[in-house]
């Protein structure tokens, strides 16, 4: 248990109906007496009135809770003060906590550090609570909820089990290597269960772009000629007055991003120049910009309002490009061929009017829900769960190499394997992580 106790506001900052302040450490009865003259019983919402340390002064009344070690998220004592969310009572609180002895205001991600130092949490949890707290759509909040709550490490545990018990086998037979009818089977069992486990993995491993993909998001440019409609379009699909819209050729010179939740994925909407041949310098580098926009993109919204003379972006077949005709309130005839090729585009929209917007919207949720994968819950959602699994499936594959003579060899394969594993779940040699990992967090947590 470490000596220092640590206090935060854990709640979000400026002015709320509640906040709540958060102390964990061996100080932390000390600083309950100190407040509210009291520890109080363990698990029990207290209304209290906390007072200053030094002047005996009435700062706020609120809840107080304690919960006593190693029954609590750090594994220490913790307390939590529930009081009005003023910027002044917070700032009072902690300015008197501060007086305490052996009391030092938490670094980021403090709390969470200590939970994984006093085992309350693994690495792979501890991930999966930053990403749980960096959640801005559904689906980022389910996979990081699994991953919080244990989902890898439960796996985790079982293929160390697997492998503890392919090594007894191994192991065995180096122990009675001078009985040949003990030598057969338990090699034979230890290789079916290093086969078996080395399909889990690289399954597991197949989860790690879907995971990235939840958790990056997507990006979609509209792209088109000037005024075709791409920032009346932007400003209706965001539901709110984003980029300025003029009947002014080359309005939009920068690239305009906004954030967009499609069916729980995270996808950026960026707006860009429109595309022609200018002499204007500013308007020819907004340009460039919106054709490297579009080499980066997951999707392109080509825009027109008439046919299309001009390839717009030669993509390489890379990156999907849907032919979008805007103005449609303009153009009753729906016959009108719209590309260059006599073809049809897959929707007509009006930013104006709304009409055919829910029809490119829907399309939309079910291109980025495609492109998450799999509804089910990916085990490996970071690069480096998916290194040290990586290593363990190597391991396993010099394991099956080796011929059956070459016990020894075998039983090293199987114990890097293991050690992969635990450096996985952090159990072992975590220190060249932990500081690149915690510092993500916010104060507080």
């Amino acid at each position: 248990m470490t000596a220092e106790t640590i206090y935060a506001l854990s709640s979000g900052s400026g002015r709320a109906g509640v906040a709540v302040i958060r102390i964990s450490g061996p100080q932390t009865r000390t600083a309950l007496e100190r407040l509210i003259g009291k520890v109080p019983p363990a698990r029990h919402a207290v209304h209290a009135g906390i007072r200053g340390v030094e002047q005996g002064d009435l700062i706020d009344r609120g809840l107080v809770l304690f919960f006593p070690a190693p029954a609590s998220f750090t594994g220490e004592d913790v307390a939590e003060l529930q009081v009005h969310g003023s910027p002044a009572v917070v700032a009072r609180v902690l300015a008197d906590l501060s007086h305490i002895s052996g009391c030092k205001l938490a670094d980021p991600g403090a709390f969470t550090e200590r939970a994984f130092l006093n085992g309350k949490l693994d690495l792979t949890e501890v991930e999966g609570l930053g990403d749980l707290l960096a959640a801005e759509t559904e689906r980022q909040r389910q996979d990081a909820v699994a991953q919080s709550t244990g989902l890898l490490r439960r796996r985790t545990e079982a293929w160390r089990a697997d492998l503890v018990r392919a090594l007894a086998l191994i192991e065995a037979v180096l122990d009675f290597s001078d009985e040949a009818d003990v030598t057969e089977g338990p090699i034979a069992e230890a290789n079916a269960i290093a086969v078996g486990l080395k399909g889990e993995l690289d399954a597991a491993l197949s989860d790690l772009a879907r995971a990235e993909t939840v958790r990056s998001g997507l990006t979609i440019v509209l792209s088109g000629p000037p005024n075709v409609g791409k920032s009346s379009l932007l400003n209706r699909l965001a539901a709110r007055d984003v980029a300025i819209v003029t009947e002014k050729a080359g309005t939009t010179r920068d690239l305009l991003e906004v954030p967009l939740d499609l069916g729980g994925m995270k996808v950026t909407l960026v707006d860009s120049a429109g595309l022609r041949e200018t002499d204007d310098p500013i308007e020819r580098e907004g340009v460039l910009r919106a054709r490297r926009a579009a080499e980066t993109a997951d999707l392109i919204l080509r825009l027109t309002e008439g046919p299309i003379t001009d390839g717009g972006y030669d993509t390489g077949g890379a990156t999907p490009i849907w032919h979008i005709a805007t103005k449609s309130d303009l153009y009753l005839d729906p016959d009108d061929p719209m590309h260059a090729d006599g073809g049809h585009p897959r929707h007509r929209v009006s930013a104006k009017t709304g009409d055919g917007i829910d029809d490119l919207i829907t399309d939309l949720v079910d291109w980025a829900c495609e492109h998450a994968g799999s509804i089910e819950l990916p085990l490996v959602t970071r690069r480096r769960q998916y290194d040290w699994i990586a290593d363990a499936a190597a391991a396993l594959t010099s394991f099956t190499a080796h011929p059956t003579e070459q016990l020894e060899l075998k039983a090293e394969d199987l114990r890097r394997a293991a050690t992969a594993l635990a450096r996985l779940t952090g159990l072992i040699d975590p220190e060249d992580v932990l500081d690149s990992l915690f510092a993500g967090f916010c104060i507080g947590k």
